[in-house]
């Protein structure tokens, strides 16, 4: 049985206009054992001005392993999202993170198939889908990372939908991230979904979601981009927890959430769930 560690994905620290070793450095004081950095490609204003916590892919992957060691986290996985569905932008975008991955030392590459073209059909989709994934899965393989689909857009909202996506590619390296609040948001129950993917499970997002959102948005959305703090929304993280412990390998809950104190109380929340578990 596996065992369950605290993470958190950076954009807890998004509003606060710092850098990213800013943001890792808050993470390891608020007690979080890992950490998901956001990377991105090319190059853009905020972050080469040490306004936004995302990493160019065109940096050096040591800066993300030093800033790990200095502050003693170890990587849970990069946040990695970019449209499957659209192989001129996601395959060569999806296998530099594989590759930026392996050097800096993170063991899972997160996305999801993203926003469709609005000329193509759900085949065309699927077997554009296949196509990425295959060519992001044999550098993966080879190089340890595993890729997590998340269930966020138009057909991994669902679990047959999620399912698909995942059955593309005869892969050892893809596995699913599931996402406690797009799951939930989507109008499925997320302790069942999850219980179904138990054995292909390489990561998770510990998102809560506020109850005014619930009655605002279930069944409307796919997903969200980040929470509230854990354990002042609708999920049951006991039951999460209670799940996740029969998962065949340790499972990294990253909190998605988007402020310190919501940071701050979705670990004191979890530890404590975790530690009388």
């Amino acid at each position: 049985m596996g065992q369950i560690h605290i993470g958190i994905n950076l954009e807890f620290v998004r509003h606060d206009d710092k850098p990213f070793e800013w943001g890792v450095e808050k993470a390891a004081q608020i007690g979080y054992d890992y950490v998901e950095p956001m990377v991105h490609w090319g190059r853009e204003l905020l972050s080469e001005a040490g306004y936004f916590h995302s990493v160019s892919m065109l940096d050096d992957p040591y800066r993300v392993r030093r800033a790990c060691e200095k502050y003693g986290v170890k990587l849970s996985g990069l946040s990695a999202h970019c449209p499957l569905c659209k192989p001129e932008v996601s395959c060569e975008y999806l296998k530099q993170a594989v590759r930026f991955a392996a050097e800096c030392g993170a063991p899972v590459v997160n996305s999801d198939e993203g926003p469709k073209p609005n000329w193509t059909t759900s085949e065309e989709d699927h077997v554009l889908m296949k196509y990425v994934l295959h060519e992001a899965a044999a550098l993966a393989e080879t190089r340890g990372v595993s890729i997590g689909i998340e269930p966020h857009q138009q057909y991994s909202k669902t679990p047959a939908g999620l399912d698909r996506i995942y059955q593309l590619v005869d892969s050892p390296a893809v596995g699913i991230n599931f996402d406690t609040g797009n799951s939930y948001l989507a109008g499925e129950d997320p302790y069942k979904w999850l219980e179904s993917v138990l054995n292909r499970l390489i990561h998770l997002h510990a998102k809560d979601i506020s109850i005014q959102q619930s009655e605002d948005e279930r069944g409307k959305v796919t997903g969200t981009p980040v929470g509230c703090a854990c354990g002042e929304g609708v999920i049951d993280w006991k039951k999460i927890i209670d799940i996740c412990k029969k998962a065949p390998r340790d499972i990294v809950f990253s909190v998605e959430c988007g402020t310190i104190e919501q940071a701050e109380k979705s670990y004191i929340h979890l530890k404590g769930l975790i530690g009388d578990s």
